[in-house]
C-alpha cells in the first residue's frame, strides 16, 4: 500500500490553478471515459506531490451539468493520486453560512438529473456504500488548514447537488432547507460517488459565495454578485489547499478506502465483459488484473 501521499485536487469556480507548485507542469491525460475537463498541473508543494485539475477548465469553458466527471477522476486515479481535496462554490441554504464562509461538507443529497454517475454496469456490476461518503480524516486536516489561515469554515454540513446550470427557484431553495441541507451546488455530485468506486478518499469545501434565494428580503441571485465574493474566496482556497499540504503527517497511513472495492464487485469472474474490464483498468486494476 502506498506510505505517500499524492493529493489530488479538484479546483471549483474561482480556482483555476495553484500559483505554489514546484516544478508546476501542464500534462495530457487520455482516459476510456473520454477527455478530462483539462490538462492535469502536476507538481509538489513543500515535498508532496500533487496534481491538481481544473473542474470547469481553465477561463471556466464547461458548464456544470456537461462535466464529463467520469474523466475527471479516472484521470486523477491514473497520474497516481492517493487522496483528493475537492473545492467548489456553493451557495447557503442556512444564516449560519455566510458569504466568504467555508463550510467542509461531510453529507450530501444528490438532487442532479440523467448523469453518468457509476463506473460500473452491465457487464461488471458493483455496489459501494456511500452512507459516510467523505473522508473523515481529510476533512478534519482540510478544516483545520482553514483554521491556520484564520478564516471561518464550518465542520460538517449537507450539501444539496442539484443539475444546474439554472440557479434555484424560491420554492426550491426553501424545500432544500426544509430537507435539512446547509448548502447548494451543481458539481460534487457524482464526484463524490465516482470518487469512492475509485477507492480515493474524498474531502470537499465548500466556498460560500451568496444566500442563494430563500431569503426574502435579499435580491435573487446574480452571477455579478457570486463573482465578487468567488474572487476573495479562491484567494482564501489557495491558502487553505498549501496549508492542507503543508500539514500533512509525513507517512500516509491506509484508509478504509482503499479497498472499498474488496466487496463490492457482484458480477461473476466468467460473466465479466472484457471491454469493461478494459476501461477499468485504473479504477480497480489491482481486482481485476
Amino acid at each position: 500500500m502506498n506510505e505517500r501521499w499524492k493529493i489530488g485536487i479538484i479546483g471549483g469556480s474561482g480556482l483555476y490553478a495553484l500559483d505554489s507548485l514546484e516544478d508546476a507542469q501542464w500534462i495530457d491525460v487520455d482516459t476510456p471515459w473520454g477527455a478530462p475537463s483539462d490538462q492535469l498541473l502536476t507538481g509538489r508543494v513543500h515535498g508532496v506531490e500533487c496534481v491538481f485539475l481544473p473542474r470547469h477548465g481553465r477561463g471556466h469553458c464547461i458548464a456544470p451539468d456537461q462535466l464529463n466527471m467520469r474523466a475527471n477522476v479516472d484521470a486523477l486515479k491514473r497520474c497516481g493520486v492517493t487522496d483528493i481535496l475537492a473545492i467548489s462554490a456553493v451557495g447557503s441554504l442556512q444564516e449560519r453560512h455566510a458569504p466568504g464562509d467555508f463550510v467542509v461538507v461531510d453529507q450530501f443529497i444528490d438532487w442532479t438529473k440523467g448523469r453518468r454517475s457509476s463506473f460500473f454496469g452491465n457487464g461488471l456490476v458493483a455496489h459501494v456504500s456511500m452512507a459516510d461518503p467523505v473522508c473523515p480524516r481529510l476533512s478534519q486536516m482540510a478544516a483545520r488548514a482553514a483554521a491556520i489561515a484564520g478564516f471561518a469554515a464550518h465542520p460538517g454540513g449537507t450539501y444539496l447537488a442539484m443539475e444546474g446550470p439554472q440557479f434555484s427557484t424560491r420554492a426550491e431553495s426553501r424545500l432544500y432547507r426544509q430537507w435539512g441541507a446547509d448548502v447548494i451546488g451543481m458539481t460534487a455530485m457524482p464526484e463524490a460517488r465516482l470518487a469512492r468506486e475509485a477507492e480515493l478518499p474524498y474531502a470537499l469545501v465548500g466556498m460560500v459565495t451568496d444566500y442563494d434565494c430563500w431569503r426574502e428580503n435579499l435580491a435573487p441571485v446574480e452571477v455579478s454578485a457570486v463573482l465578487d465574493v468567488m474572487h476573495e474566496n479562491a484567494r482564501k482556497a489557495r491558502l487553505l489547499v498549501e496549508n492542507f499540504l503543508t500539514e500533512l503527517p509525513e507517512r500516509r497511513e491506509p484508509s478504509p478506502i482503499d479497498g472499498t472495492l474488496d466487496f463490492a464487485l457482484v458480477t461473476a469472474q466468467d460473466s465479466r465483459d472484457p471491454a469493461i474490464l478494459a476501461q477499468l483498468d485504473a479504477i480497480c486494476g489491482r481486482l481485476i488484473g
